[in-house]
């Protein structure tokens, strides 16, 4: 019996340093974000990450009444913005908005990355999944994928695609091995250079992102010739998908989903995972999806890492399958 109150004692430390150590956290969630935010993007400005991006930032700046900051760190296929990302503190005030190119493409396509996609980070919210397109020059010989074939086949190694990111350069790179093509590839910096090039008769095709695409398709100045994943895209309902135009099996899409540095504090997680996913839904972002005919697409941390550990493999096996010899 005399040990009764010593015990009450001790459970009332405990208790009371638990309440203390739990305080910090939660202040910590409640404040954030007491000053400017940073989203670092791997891809040049007018890219589809670079737009949702400003988008997603426009809403947070509105919840928050705290600045958002883009700082575009395009080139080495996104590796340059992760490992900048991956060195920040780990505060919340730097947000990486990536696509799977740096989180689950570039593994398997370097043999040396200066970041770990899933040591060096927390994942924080899914945030967008999209299709590509297959376009050509508006004046292009090509009215259809079958077109493209048959020119590929007559000449083989002289047709060339360009990419930007990992997305573009495996949605070729499937392209050539579903269809049994020699088809050159030229590296870009991002895809609106690809873009540029493109129009300007260096290369010959791409496969890109509808948000870089589409308003060039719109615009009359390049064709679109098929859709990347199963499904045809409302943007463009009169293209057919690249499965359906003769490439059997044929389907690679894209997502977008933001991390933050590893040590982050899991209320700041938390917190961001909050204003993103309204974010999403805001109007800015709304404006995005349904020019660049991607979907909104919203994930908590544990669903994101799930998605992630999934679609890294999914990206291992179309890459080794297409042969691709990491650089």
């Amino acid at each position: 019996m005399t040990h009764f109150p010593r015990r009450q004692a001790l459970a009332a430390i405990a208790a009371a340093t638990l309440a203390a150590l739990g305080a910090p956290a939660a202040q910590a969630q409640a404040k954030y974000p007491e000053k400017p935010v940073t989203f670092v993007v791997p891809f040049a400005a007018g890219s589809a990450t670079d737009q949702l991006a400003r988008a997603l930032g426009q809403s947070i700046t509105e919840q928050t009444k705290q600045p958002v900051v883009v700082d575009n760190k395009a080139g080495a296929s996104g590796m340059m913005a992760a490992q900048a990302a991956a060195r920040a503190p780990a505060d919340g005030y730097t947000v990486l908005i990536t696509t799977n190119t740096t989180h689950a493409a570039n593994e398997h396509l370097y043999k040396k990355l200066p970041y770990d996609p899933v040591k060096d980070f927390a994942p924080v919210a899914g945030l967008g999944k999209g299709g590509q397109v297959l376009v050509v020059r508006a004046d292009a010989p090509y009215k259809t994928v079958a077109d493209l074939l048959a020119q590929a086949r007559k000449t083989p190694g002289k047709l060339s695609f360009g990419s930007g990111s990992s997305s573009s350069r495996v949605a070729g790179e499937m392209f050539k091995q579903l269809s049994g093509t020699d088809i050159l590839h030229v590296p870009y910096k991002s895809n609106p250079q690809a873009v540029t090039d493109l129009l300007g008769g260096q290369i010959d095709l791409m496969i890109t992102d509808t948000a870089t695409g589409v308003p060039q398709v719109k615009a009359g100045k390049l064709r679109a010739l098929g859709y990347s994943t199963t499904k045809r895209s409302p943007m463009l309902p009169d293209v057919p998908t690249i499965a359906e135009a003769g490439v059997k099996g044929y389907d690679m899409g894209y997502w977008f989903a933001a991390y933050v540095p590893a040590a982050t504090p899991q209320p700041v997680v938390a917190r961001l995972n909050e204003l993103l996913g309204v974010a999403v839904k805001s109007a800015a972002a709304k404006t995005f999806f349904e020019s660049s005919g991607a979907e909104p697409w919203t994930a908590s941390p544990q669903e994101l890492a799930k998605f992630q550990a999934e679609e890294t493999q999914k990206w291992g096996r179309v890459i080794k399958a297409a042969g691709i010899e990491a650089e």
